[in-house]
C-alpha cells in the first residue's frame, strides 16, 4: 500500500507536509519522499524507512525542504516523488495504486516515442515513472492524466505538484480515498482524512472515483467531475484504515464497533460463551469493544502490544521475520489468560501463519479455550488493485491451500464461488478444516452481507473481490 499527501501555501509547507506525510507511517514501511517547490525551484528527498521512522530520516532534510507547494508519500514499493521534464514543463510525481498491464503501458510507450526507463532491482520499472511517461503522451496535464485513468488496469491516484499549484486525482472507482482539508492562505490534500486536523485544517471535500481538481492556496477547482461507479475498498475500514479516519463519510473505529456488533448478533444463535472477549491489537480492538458490548461478555486486553522498539506492523520484507516479530510484540498478561476461556479477534486470516501461533501462545499461557472470530470474510482471491498484501502467490491464502488440496490444481470460478458462499457444504468443510489445522476451539467468520451492513454503503459501492471474486 502507501499513503500520500500534499500541501499548497501562501507561507512555508514544509513541517505540515512533514507531518502530513508520517501521519501515513501506518500504510507503508518500505520509502518515505518528499518534493517542494520554493525560490530555489524543486527540491526532493527520498530515504529508506524499513528500521527507522520516517520522522528520523526526514528531520535533517527540512531546511533543505522550503518551499510553499509540496507532495509526500509513504511507500511500500517504488522511491517516489520523481521530478519530471517534460513538454509540459517540470513537476514532481507521486502516486499510490497498482499497475496490472505494466509490460502492454512500456510497450506502448515505447512505440509512442518514449526512449527508457530508469530500471530498478530486479529488472523492475519505477510504476510512478510509467504514470508520468503515459501522462506525457497528451498535450496538457489533464488530457494525460485521463488518459493515464483510462490506460491503466488496477488503480492510480495521483498528486502532480506543478510550479502554480498540485493536480489531484483520485482512481477511476476510488478504490482509494483521496480528501482534501482547508485553513486560512493553504490547502492539503490527504490519503487519510485525519492526517491533517492537528495542523489546524478543517475538512473541505472528499473527491470522486475519477475526478480530478487543481489546488492552489486561494481555491480548489474541478478539472474533471466525478464518475458514477465507484467501487471503494472494503477493507479500508475492516484493517487498513486508522481509527480516526473516515471514507465516504463513515468512520473507521465506528465501523469497526458495528462489525463487532453484527459478529456478536450471529453468535447469539450457538452456544459458545467465553470469559472474556479481546481484540488482537491492534486493528482488532475495536471489533472486540463492539462484539463485547452487544454480547455483554467482558472486554479485556490478555496481551499488550509492545509499540516502543516495534512500532509498526510489518517492517522486514521476509515473512518468517515478520512472524517472529508479530509474536515478540505480543506480551502476555498471565491473570487474564490462565485458566481463561476466550474469545479473539483479528481483522483477518491471510496465510493463518501467525493467528495460529498468537493462539498457540495463549495455550501455553494457560488459556482453556480460544475462540477466533476475524473481522471479515474469508480471503479467497489476491487483490487485483491495491498492494494491500505482500503475497506472491493466491496459494499464499490458507484458503486457497485447502481448496487446492480438496479440488486439484484446476479449480473452477464456480467451484471457488461455492467456497466463498457461507452458506455451502464447501465452505462449511473448508472453515472446520482451517479451525483444525490452527488449533481454534471455535472458528467462525464474518459474513460479507454483515461486513457491508457494518459498513453502512450499497454494496455496488464497494469492492469486496478477495472474499466474493466479483470484479
Amino acid at each position: 500500500m502507501g499513503g500520500i499527501f500534499g500541501v499548497v501555501s501562501k507561507q512555508s509547507c514544509t513541517l505540515d507536509l512533514f507531518f502530513g506525510v508520517d501521519y501515513h507511517s501506518h500504510l507503508g514501511t518500505k520509502r518515505g519522499g518528499m518534493a517542494v517547490y520554493g525560490e530555489q525551484g524543486f527540491t526532493r528527498s527520498i530515504h529508506n524507512i524499513e528500521n527507522t521512522p520516517f520522522r528520523t530520516k526526514f528531520d535533517g532534510d527540512l531546511q533543505e525542504l522550503e518551499g510553499n507547494l509540496g507532495i509526500g508519500c509513504i511507500s511500500d514499493n517504488e522511491p517516489q516523488p520523481l521530478l519530471i521534464q517534460s513538454h509540459l514543463g517540470s513537476y514532481a510525481i507521486t502516486t499510490v495504486g497498482k499497475i496490472n498491464n505494466m509490460d502492454e503501458l512500456v510497450a506502448e510507450a515505447y512505440e509512442n516515442g518514449h526512449i527508457h526507463f530508469m530500471e530498478m532491482s530486479h529488472g523492475r520499472i519505477n510504476a510512478t515513472e510509467l504514470v508520468a511517461a503515459i501522462i506525457n503522451q497528451k498535450p496538457t496535464l489533464v488530457e494525460g492524466i485521463l488518459y493515464a485513468q483510462e490506460k491503466i488496469e488496477g488503480s492510480m491516484s495521483i498528486l502532480i505538484l506543478t510550479p502554480e499549484g498540485i493536480y489531484a486525482s483520485r482512481d477511476r472507482y476510488g478504490r482509494m480515498p483521496i480528501v482534501i482539508g482547508k485553513k486560512d492562505n493553504a490547502h492539503c490534500v490527504s490519503f487519510e482524512s485525519f492526517a491533517y486536523i492537528n495542523l489546524g485544517y478543517s475538512d473541505l471535500k472528499e473527491l470522486g472515483p475519477g475526478e480530478i481538481d487543481f489546488i492552489t492556496p486561494e481555491r480548489v477547482e474541478i478539472l474533471s467531475p466525478p464518475r458514477e461507479e465507484m467501487k471503494i475498498c472494503a477493507f479500508l475500514w475492516v484493517y487498513y484504515g486508522y481509527p480516526t479516519s473516515s471514507y465516504e463519510g463513515i468512520n473507521v473505529e465506528q465501523m469497526r464497533y458495528q462489525c463487532g456488533r453484527l459478529l456478536a448478533r450471529r453468535d447469539q444463535e450457538n452456544d459458545v460463551r467465553p470469559d472474556v472477549v479481546a481484540g488482537v491489537p491492534d486493528s482488532g480492538i475495536a471489533h472486540a469493544v463492539g462484539y463485547a458490548n452487544e454480547s455483554k461478555i467482558p472486554f479485556a486486553r490478555p496481551f499488550i502490544k509492545y509499540t516502543p522498539t516495534w512500532p509498526r506492523s510489518f517492517m522486514p520484507t521476509s515473512q518468517g521475520q515478520r512472524n517472529l516479530i508479530a509474536r515478540m510484540k505480543l506480551i502476555p498478561v498471565d491473570a487474564l489468560i490462565r485458566d481463561k476461556s476466550l474469545l479473539l479477534i483479528d481483522d483477518s486470516i491471510v496465510r493463518g501463519t501467525q493467528l495460529g501461533e498468537t493462539t498457540e501462545f495463549l495455550y501455553q499461557s494457560g488459556a482453556k479455550e480460544v475462540h477466533i472470530r476475524p473481522a471479515c470474510p474469508p480471503i479467497m482471491f489476491g487483490c487485483r488493485y491495491l498492494n494491500f498484501s505482500r503475497s506472491s502467490s493466491e496459494l499464499d491464502l490458507i484458503t486457497r491451500r485447502i481448496i487446492q488440496e480438496r479440488e486439484g490444481d484446476n479449480v473452477s470460478d464456480d467451484v471457488l464461488l461455492d467456497y466463498a458462499n457461507p452458506d455451502s457444504q464447501n465452505y462449511r468443510e473448508m472453515v472446520e478444516e482451517i479451525r483444525r489445522r490452527l488449533n481454534f476451539t471455535t472458528l467462525r467468520f464474518h459474513r460479507l452481507d454483515d461486513l457491508v451492513e457494518s459498513i453502512g454503503l450499497p454494496d455496488c459501492k464497494l469492492c469486496t473481490y478477495c472474499w466474493s471474486g466479483k470484479k
